[in-house]
């Protein structure tokens, strides 16, 4: 028993070198410095293709993280990795939708010194005792007249009255465009 102990005592001994020895270290591993311990972020700049309810609304630039992206946005087709040629097509995108802007809001202004030019609006109602006149009038009654004398569709949405019931001058308000509104004379007058 005690051979094999002094055998296997020497055998280990073949790998680890003698109790008496010391590990020997380069010189070379001192010198070795750790810089980071962080890991690195892994992010991908991506354009969203719609809406996404966390992230962002579509078409905006984002910066997201990596395995986010490839399990999750990419095969619901909800986002793409940004190219140089994918970002000159947004900018371009951008320009157009601008370019459209501005002319929508011209022609709202144009649509609006037509109405501001054109004088007052006449409503005929039958009149009641003194000033009241029966029923009142509506923004669907001022529509129907602008149809009728400027050949104009405009939608009864937009148009903001008064509560009429009474003959007189009163002004309507029609939001043309969120920046341009168009105020209107209104003469109500009984037969």
């Amino acid at each position: 028993m005690a051979s094999a102990t002094a055998a296997t005592i020497s055998w280990l001994h073949s790998f680890r070198g003698t109790a008496n020895e010391t590990a020997k270290v380069p010189e070379k591993a001192n010198s070795f410095k750790i810089i980071a311990q962080k890991k690195a972020r892994k992010t991908r700049k991506i354009i969203l293709k719609e809406d996404v309810e966390i992230l962002g609304k579509k078409g905006q630039l984002l910066d997201v993280k990596a395995g986010y992206f490839r399990n999750y946005l990419l095969p619901m087709g909800k986002a793409q990795l940004v190219t140089p040629i994918l970002l000159k097509e947004m900018r371009m995108e951008e320009e157009r939708i601008e370019a459209e802007k501005k002319r929508v809001k011209e022609e709202a202004q144009q649509l609006a010194l037509i109405f501001e030019t054109v004088g007052a609006f006449k409503v005929k109602r039958k009149g009641g005792k003194g000033k009241q006149i029966f029923g009142s009038v509506t923004a669907q009654d001022l529509v129907d007249i602008i149809k009728a004398q400027l050949q104009r569709d405009v939608d009864k949405r937009i148009v903001s009255i008064p509560e009429i019931r009474e003959t007189g001058e009163y002004i309507a308000e029609l939001k043309l465009h969120p920046e341009v509104t168009a105020r209107v004379r209104v003469n109500v007058y009984a037969n």
